[in-house]
């Protein structure tokens, strides 16, 4: 297991003064790279090489956010590494060992020379260190969507929204979720965050945020103009 501590600061909270989404999506990705710059094989290595990891799935469980200024610890795990794909586990606990965020994940390398998703390098499988999965929910096969939609404002991917492979940040698109339920005007006490990618978003590409209910909360479906799914997010009370 790979971990690092740090404090919630106020530049990553919402206007609660707890850690935003945002902030929450980006401490568990931030672990996985950091774990993966330690052993050697981090961005720019694995840059020079043509190859980047991209997660295909999120699922996480929120108990509880961190509240500004509160010292946190961030885990993550490689526990299970296929051909084609290596599954990850990644939590957030506070001071006392009390896990307040789990979450699942299942990664892929990426050749760009390529343009498409590559077995995974034998020099990758340093990462697996052998715990078992998080006692969670599997990940779903695919997120569907059913039934009559509303639209929220439409989003033009800019530079903000990039990150080094120079496609639209995984949490951009959990972001842009959040606002468009926000842009509606609807709530929900959020517990289970699913998110699966589908189709990368570049630097001005426009995406549609198509908004259904669920059972427990809304699934929004992010699509291109010719009504591709970039990715699906699935937001879910307890």
């Amino acid at each position: 297991m790979y971990s690092f501590d740090s404090r919630v600061r106020y530049s990553e909270c919402d206007e609660k003064c707890d850690l935003s989404i945002l902030g929450l999506m980006d401490y568990l990705q931030d672990c996985a790279c950091f774990q993966i710059q330690d052993f050697g094989r981090g961005v720019e290595t694995l840059s020079e090489e043509g190859l980047a990891w991209i997660v295909g799935i999120w699922e996480i469980e929120i108990e509880r956010l961190p509240r500004y200024c509160e010292d946190i610890r961030i885990s993550t795990w490689n526990y299970e590494t296929k051909r084609l794909q290596a599954m990850r586990c990644v939590t957030i606990s506070d001071k006392a060992g009390n896990q307040l965020v789990r979450a699942d994940s299942q990664w892929f390398i990426y050749d760009a020379d390529k343009g498409r998703v590559v077995r995974i390098p034998e020099s990758e499988l340093v990462h697996y260190t052998g715990e078992p999965r998080l006692d969670m929910p599997p990940l779903p096969r695919r997120l569907t969507t059913e039934g009559d939609f509303r639209e929220a404002p439409a989003v033009t991917v800019s530079e903000q929204h990039l990150d080094t492979n120079h496609h639209m940040n995984n949490a951009q698109y959990v972001l842009i979720a959040q606002e468009s339920l926000a842009a509606l005007g609807l709530t929900l006490d959020l517990y289970r965050i699913t998110v699966q990618y589908r189709k990368m978003a570049w630097l001005g590409d426009t995406i549609q945020p198509r908004v259904y209910e669920c059972d427990r909360g809304y699934v929004v479906d992010l699509v291109s103009d010719e009504g591709e799914t970039y990715a699906c997010v699935k937001m879910e009370a307890r």
